[in-house]
């Protein structure tokens, strides 16, 4: 073999030397790569979800509206009221002898301070308040009124009045009702009876 294919053979097994070099650095480079992935990677903090909405806020339960009579009750009893639970609400049953003297709707003074106790408890709730009127069955004319129910009907009006102007519950909540001699309490023809008809009922609604 000459010198000079001697030199033409170191020629060829030295470029394929750098080609097979050239292979193994791109190699290294590309595993060196992926290692630093690998450990990098624990590291990485994961991307955080975007927070969820706050739920609305749901309404307190509304209360139940009998149990809010009943507490009406025990606040009141105290005061040593006629009073009983009905479909229609809680009834206050008031007699004509604590306020108003007979024939006439001007309440009285001395009923005064119990329609204040009875309108201090009703100006906590927003309950709907009915005053009914109610006569007992003798016959009455005079000059202010034609029978008992427009005398019953007066009643209410003049309670609706001073829980209104003076003890300052709102007229929206209020209403009047009378039913003269119907619908009587107790039996007319006994003295008790008769002046159980003779009332005014606050009718306090569900």
């Amino acid at each position: 073999m000459t010198p000079s294919s001697l030199r033409r053979d170191a020629s060829i097994r030295d470029r394929w030397m750098i080609s097979y070099m050239d292979v193994l650095t791109i190699l290294l480079i590309f595993f060196v790569a992926i290692a630093a992935q690998i450990r990098l990677r624990p590291d990485e903090k994961p991307a955080r979800s975007p927070a969820p909405a706050a739920a609305p806020a749901t309404p307190a339960a509304a209360s139940d509206p009998r149990q809010t009579l009943i507490q009406l009750r025990q606040k009141l009893e105290p005061y040593g009221l006629e009073m009983r639970m009905e479909p229609r609400g809680l009834v206050i049953s008031l007699p004509q002898a604590i306020l108003f003297s007979s024939g006439e709707d001007r309440i009285s003074p001395q009923g005064l301070p119990m329609i204040a106790q009875i309108a201090d408890v009703l100006r906590d709730v927003p309950n709907e308040v009915t005053l009914i009127g109610y006569a007992d069955a003798v016959p009455i004319h005079n000059r202010h009124f034609l029978n008992n129910w427009d005398l019953a009907t007066a009643r209410s009006l003049r309670m609706l009045e001073l829980l209104s102007q003076r003890y300052g519950l709102r007229e929206s909540r209020l209403s009047i009702a009378s039913y003269g001699t119907y619908r009587p309490a107790g039996p007319n023809d006994t003295a008790e009876g008769r002046a159980h008809n003779r009332r005014v009922e606050i009718v306090i609604a569900q």
